[in-house]
């Protein structure tokens, strides 16, 4: 009986931050649940039935306005990897558990980081708009890219995601370097083929590409700043699809506008989306997506189940199989 289930606040079903139809319906299996603006419409009527709030998109913002609106809260579920949006201490301290899922967002990440290293690398999107230019009577010598095949790539985090990463770079004959705040045991690096660079300097030195794929934290706040970025080859490419605060985008907006580097393709910014007369939009090698790395309906999908998979579990009194505590953000 849907009187039975237990309540989930979540942000709305469709929309711009919304669910899609078949994935509210997952929820709906084993939730009762309240959009957003219908609970703020009158929170005191339903604020104490809500033991679950699943943030998707960051939506709802686990705010302590909205937290202390929420006496019966049990659990905060994060979609996707990340939490650094979430003051998880603070919610710990209300009684409250923090969950994400991860696991099943490798692939779909991994994958757009690829695919944003061969479209910078061999200028797809410059040649899309050409080939469709209705004044083009003939392709210009300017769409020259570099190779990809041979190359040598440097990824700066070498764990769920990184690993799917240097699987994917195999197919293309890429010398694999990698950083990483610990090192990987032999055998996974011998899985991938890829080579241990204990100093970040050296990666990025050697790299003709460097995709940066940590987690945001005090320690990597800033990671790449305007050193970093001068060690690189003026002929490499840097691809972030970590978080935007990972790189000084001023730094990176000089190095891009000076030929320090060559080109950037990055997943992430910050802020997002960035103000429409942010420098970066107006550099040509410079690609920007508007942080889709996880955005596939079979990755949305098992995002929503390990979601209500965790929240269940979190009502129930069980443990939480993907619990974050502050100590690990």
């Amino acid at each position: 009986m849907e009187q039975e289930k237990p309540w989930a606040l979540i942000s709305e079903i469709g929309g711009e931050h919304g669910y899609l139809e078949e994935l509210a319906d997952i929820i709906k299996q084993h939730f009762r649940i309240i959009c957003l603006k219908d609970f703020l419409q009158n929170p005191q009527l339903h604020g104490s039935n809500i033991q679950a709030l699943l943030s998707w998109k960051y939506c709802p913002a686990a705010e302590p306005s909205l937290l202390r609106l929420l006496p019966s809260l049990k659990v905060v579920i994060s979609g996707g990897v990340g939490v650094d949006h979430l003051d998880v201490p603070f919610i710990n301290s209300l009684g409250v558990k923090v969950a994400n899922t991860p696991g099943v967002v490798g692939d779909a990440t991994a994958d757009l980081a690829i695919g944003l290293l061969l479209a910078s690398a061999r200028k797809i999107l410059e040649g899309h708009r050409i080939a469709t230019d209705p004044k083009t009577i003939q392709i210009p010598q300017s769409l020259m890219g570099v190779e990809v095949t041979g190359s040598t790539l440097g990824i700066v985090g070498m764990g769920e995601i990184g690993l799917k990463i240097a699987q994917r770079s195999k197919g293309f004959d890429m010398k694999i370097l990698y950083h990483n705040r610990t090192r990987r045991i032999a055998g996974a690096e011998q899985a991938v083929g890829a080579t241990y660079c204990e100093r970040l300097d050296d990666l990025l030195r050697w790299s003709d590409f460097v995709v940066i794929s940590v987690k945001l934290t005090p320690e990597t706040t800033g990671l790449v700043g305007p050193r970093e970025l001068s060690l690189m080859k003026p002929t490499a490419t840097l691809i972030n699809i970590s978080r935007g605060q990972v790189v000084d985008q001023d730094a990176l907006v000089e190095a891009l506008r000076s030929g320090a580097i060559r080109a950037a393709a990055l997943d992430v910014t910050h802020p997002e989306p960035l103000p429409r007369d942010h420098p970066l939009l107006q550099l040509p090698n410079a690609l920007i997506t508007p942080h889709m790395g996880i955005s596939t309906y079979s990755t949305a999908r098992g995002i929503v189940e390990k979601m209500v998979e965790n929240a269940a579990a979190a009502v129930k009194g069980s443990p939480v199989p993907n619990e974050v505590t502050g100590n690990q953000r």
